[in-house]
């Protein structure tokens, strides 16, 4: 819901060998804030392309830093953390009221990988916008920040951690061949066996003609499936 504050969790450690990128706080008359930043790619004011929100008004906050290496990824030079500037959380925080003013109805959170960061101290400095927060996780670091909708889009070569599969709100599975379909459906089971009934997308591989065959044929015969598009791209938006 607009304007309800989301609970923060804990700061979670990261997984073994992942770098997680977090913040220090100082003191100040309106409480504590975030004195260290974090590596953004971009900040932007569009709509979402993908998934059950697609078609709604969203300010997207893209990090940098992915170490997951989808070869069809279309944000390849978001990979390298180090090469983008880091921006304060206050900035970050003033750009989401101004979206919101501007008629914002969340904010995603995106990347490269988000949860290589510890995104506790951006969610809680975010919450004054009033804005719900969205992430887009390939699910293959701990949960950091307190989030309404986790879409989660996992990866054959790197699976996803139970956790996320738990607590995602959607699952959305590139297709781009057969065995994306198996995979599909191991994790919407993976999901189910971690307590969870996210609402499933498959969701064809950008100009892959095979994979739109395939997931187009396959939801016409699983109805618990749906079909996401990158309306986005077809539109010619950001």
């Amino acid at each position: 819901m607009a304007g309800a504050r989301q609970p923060v969790p804990t700061p979670a450690t990261g997984a073994a060998g992942a770098s997680r990128t977090t913040a220090t706080t100082e003191a100040t008359d309106a409480g504590p804030v975030p004195a260290a930043g974090l590596p953004v790619v971009e900040t932007f004011h569009s709509l979402q392309g993908e998934g059950l929100h697609a078609g709604r008004s969203a300010f997207f906050i893209r990090l940098g830093g992915c170490t997951v290496g989808c070869s069809w990824c279309d944000t390849k030079h978001s990979w390298p953390a180090t090469t983008h500037p880091q921006r304060s959380l206050a900035t970050l925080l003033a750009e989401t009221q101004a979206a919101a003013a501007a008629g914002a109805a969340f904010v995603v959170i995106t990347g490269g990988e988000p949860l290589h960061h510890d995104l506790n101290d951006l969610c809680r400095t975010l919450q004054p916008a009033g804005l719900p927060l969205h992430l887009e996780t390939s699910g293959v670091d701990l949960l950091s920040g307190g989030f309404a909708w986790i879409s989660l889009s996992p990866k054959r070569h790197r699976p996803p951690k139970a956790a996320l599969l738990a607590a995602c709100q959607e699952l959305k599975v590139v297709v781009h061949e057969a065995a994306d379909l198996a995979f599909a459906e191991a994790m919407a089971a993976a999901a189910v066996a971690a307590g969870n009934r996210p609402a499933l997308l498959l969701q064809p591989g950008w100009d892959c003609k095979a994979g739109e065959q395939l997931a187009i044929a396959y939801v016409r015969g699983q109805p618990q499936w749906r079909l996401s598009l990158q309306s986005h791209k077809q539109l010619g938006l950001r």
